[in-house]
């Protein structure tokens, strides 16, 4: 893989960032703007719908996440998944200047971190394999490693749905956020083999007839559904504010280690650069977690606090599936 594609991807990932960070403002102002006219959202209105801000704010929303799908094509998630974190820079930024909503001095600190770590990860960012058929994703999905990784994924899950779940859901917020994680990842490396095999599609080398494209697909759509109901009850049960930052870390860090067992991101890498790439991404968490704590201490309004902070976690596992991870809290 060359290094354009390396940058096509890179190049994405950033307009994603743009679009999804710039559709949480154009939606927060259409939602502030319609409560104005009517019920509020966060207690059951849907006076926003009729709100055009609030729509191009979807609009925005649907190609950010259309960029990162396709990121994920001509970049490993190493590179695609930790860029996510702009998004939150953008919004934070974007709320300061238009919403009136100050960036403290600890959330600057955060946004500089995260830029800083995401400069590293680029810098240091692998050289990716394109494979040429859905064949050759799926031998490197039957790889022993990886095999073993999906084993224990779905064991962990299972135990966590079936067991813990029932007792601690209420209680721990590691339950729910770590089933969500954990198939988050498998929807991250099924959605990028479902895209390499549409771009050989279009350029003129059929993949729909093979049945392996058609599993990936099943094995997305059933890691979205349950990555949004598992979601939907952490955000439902527990602090937005405290949910978000802790999903991002978990969600990122497990795609970045799926993707590497499946698609060898790392191989052939020395161990500074893989070394430098871990602390890239370890600053960028830092800042999110950074900001999201300098965010947390502002005033906000409960109930606006928990519709816009569900929306904003809904987008990183769309974008990452990540479906993303890519969320952050939004107040």
């Amino acid at each position: 893989m060359g290094y354009s594609e390396n940058t096509t991807g890179l190049v994405l990932a950033m307009v994603s960032s743009l679009f999804i960070g710039t559709s949480f403002i154009l939606k927060k102002k259409g939602l502030k703007r319609a409560a104005a006219a009517g019920t509020r959202a966060g207690v059951g209105g849907y006076t926003y719908l009729l709100e055009p801000l609030w729509w191009a704010g979807m609009i925005t929303m649907i190609v950010g996440e259309v960029s990162n799908f396709v990121a994920y094509i001509y970049a490993p998630a190493v590179l695609v998944t930790p860029l996510g974190a702009l998004s939150i820079i953008i919004s934070a930024v974007l709320a300061h200047f238009m919403l009136r909503e100050r960036l403290q001095r600890l959330g600057v600190v955060g946004c500089i971190l995260c830029i800083v770590g995401s400069v590293v990860i680029v810098i240091h960012a692998p050289q990716e394999h394109m494979p040429t058929s859905i064949q050759e994703i799926w031998i490197l999905a039957i790889q022993p490693a990886f095999v073993i990784y999906v084993a224990a994924t779905i064991s962990i899950v299972a135990a966590l749905m079936f067991h813990y779940e029932p007792r601690y859901g209420q209680t721990n917020m590691l339950i729910y956020l770590g089933i969500c994680s954990l198939m988050g990842a498998l929807t991250v490396v099924s959605i990028k083999a479902i895209g390499i095999a549409i771009k050989l599609t279009l350029e003129g080398i059929s993949q729909i007839a093979y049945p392996q494209t058609w599993f990936f697909l099943a094995v997305a759509v059933i890691c979205v559904i349950t990555q949004l109901n598992y979601l939907n009850r952490a955000l439902d049960t527990f602090n937005a504010a405290i949910v978000s930052p802790i999903y991002y870390v978990m969600f990122t860090t497990l795609t970045i280690i799926a993707s590497a067992i499946m698609f060898k991101d790392w191989a052939g890498q020395d161990a500074s650069s893989i070394v430098s790439e871990i602390c890239g991404f370890i600053t960028v968490l830092s800042g999110t977690i950074l900001l999201h704590l300098t965010r947390e201490q502002e005033p906000a309004n409960p109930p606006e606090l928990s519709v816009e902070a569900q929306v904003w976690s809904i987008l990183y596992v769309l974008g990452n599936a990540s479906v993303e991870a890519r969320l952050g809290t939004p107040n």
